[in-house]
């Protein structure tokens, strides 16, 4: 099928005019291109977990650790990894990354309290601003 030229001259036009990174998932390999692609790796990390919980639905810590959790998935279907690979390169950057996945966790616990019960989430916490305000 060929496109009329005017179609065809925008189409080149709209394909010029995207910056130079806008496809780098082409340019490294195993990375997936479609959202059909990335479905598949999200469902087979799905599966893959479940097989190794027994869970019937996807673990809440995936919404927390869902970042770290993931990347190792992707990374050990490419191959597998020695311990001395695993060791973060380093101290401070994993502390940095463990600080960060703590700080998930403690909010999804606090919006979970509030919707568990907020009249009592809602007076406590203004119980302790009061607190600091007005020191015993």
């Amino acid at each position: 099928m060929r496109l009329p030229s005017a179609t065809g001259h925008t189409l080149l036009k709209v394909s010029r005019s995207y910056w130079p990174g806008l496809f780098h998932c082409y340019s490294v390999p195993d990375l997936p291109r479609t959202n059909n692609d990335l479905e598949q790796f999200f469902g087979a990390y799905r599966y893959h977990e479940r097989r190794a919980t027994g869970r019937k639905v996807a673990s809440p810590a995936v919404v927390l650790r869902g970042a770290v959790r993931l990347v190792a998935c992707a990374a050990t279907r490419i191959r597998p990894f020695t311990s001395e690979e695993l060791a973060p390169d380093t101290v401070s950057a994993w502390q940095e990354l463990r600080q960060a996945l703590e700080t998930r966790r403690q909010q999804r616990t606090q919006r979970r309290r509030f919707r568990r019960d907020p009249v009592s989430y809602l007076a406590k916490l203004e119980a302790d601003l009061l607190q600091l305000i007005l020191p015993p």
